[in-house]
């Protein structure tokens, strides 16, 4: 092709089975879907570039995710990463026009509308990659640019063009700090100070778990030690610790529905008197942090939790609000204790 000559397009792209299921679409874009797309998007041109490597390969995960950077992000001062390249099309949960596209980011994430959103990273949404067309016009070559939507969606300029960005990908090699990352995280799910809303918790279950920050630390110790650091997913212990804070929430509040048990609703101010799953567990107020926190979320991970949890039972609709049965809490003990048993 025309663009990336000498480039190996061939082993940029790591084939795995996620990747073929969230990112990679089936068939090579043609005109008539590239017309589509680019009007689904805001009537943005897509770069030749872009078009030519999604025609080789259709979006998808590549084996080089890192990019050196000269000026310092939420993510790291010298680099930053990312976890996938959206593809052209409307098949996968990730492409450019999929369920989790660019717009989607843009209508419900209130990122700014410079472009085209097309590389996400591992922060799950708090940051992202796009093709900033303010400066050359919706008709124009684009420059890279990083969003950060948890430093007031700041923007930092990446690469002059989408090709540069590619042929500037490095191996996650260049930047291994995965054991002293490890090794961090451990520290501050061990000894980190956590949120209000987690303290008050803890005294309001003193009659029935008096160790209850004990057990916590020690799963958060369990989850960093499978992953080598602290997330919550879709994993058997990412569910204990979901059904954990859920028991632990409405000991002392009412959950109505799970947009309310996840966020506060919009136009009150952010308060710990006014608490949420968010406040909990994922990131601090600004005049009050807290240590003992996952940094950043996927919101759909919870929400399968919640759907998965009142589909089985483990959570039930009361007059007291949603709450965890009987039945449901003391396997939550019983799970609790087993982690704080492992060696």
């Amino acid at each position: 092709m025309r663009h990336f000559e000498g480039f190996d397009v061939a082993g940029f792209w790591d084939d795995s089975a996620y990747a073929l299921g969230e990112y990679v679409e089936e068939a090579p874009p043609t005109r008539e879907l590239i017309a589509s797309v680019e009007e689904e998007l805001g009537g943005y041109r897509l770069p030749d570039s872009y078009i030519a490597l999604m025609t080789a390969h259709n979006g998808g995960i590549p084996t080089r995710d890192h990019f050196p950077m000269t000026e310092p992000t939420s993510w790291a001062d010298d680099h930053i990463a990312i976890t996938g390249i959206r593809g052209v099309g409307r098949t996968r949960p990730q492409s450019l026009c999929g369920e989790y596209g660019s717009r989607f980011w843009i209508d419900m994430w209130e990122y700014p509308d410079i472009g085209v959103y097309f590389a996400d990273t591992p922060s799950a949404g708090h940051d992202m990659l796009a093709l900033d067309y303010r400066a050359c016009g919706r008709h124009g070559e684009p420059a890279v640019v990083h969003v950060d939507q948890e430093g007031d969606f700041a923007i930092t300029p990446v690469a002059e063009n989408f090709e540069a960005f590619i042929t500037g990908l490095v191996d996650e090699s260049v930047y291994d700090t995965s054991e002293q990352d490890r090794i961090d995280a451990l520290a501050t799910v061990r000894d980190g100070s956590f949120s209000p809303v987690l303290s008050r918790a803890f005294r309001e279950v003193a009659d029935v778990l008096p160790d209850a920050d004990r057990r916590l630390r020690r799963l958060a110790e369990a989850i960093v030690h499978d992953k080598g650091f602290f997330a919550l997913h879709a994993d058997e212990r990412s569910t204990l610790m979901y059904d954990c804070l859920f028991w632990l929430f409405t000991r002392f509040n009412r959950v109505d529905s799970f947009d309310r048990y996840l966020k506060a609703p919009a136009g009150h101010e952010r308060s710990y008197a006014l608490p949420d799953y968010e406040l909990m567990i994922v990131f601090g107020l600004v005049a009050d942090p807290y240590d003992f926190n996952t940094g950043g979320y996927a919101p759909g991970f919870v929400e399968d939790w919640w759907n998965s949890r009142v589909a089985s039972g483990h959570i039930a609709e009361t007059a007291d609000g949603y709450r965890m049965t009987g039945a449901a809490v003391t396997a939550l003990l019983d799970g609790l204790a087993a982690v704080a048993d492992e060696r």
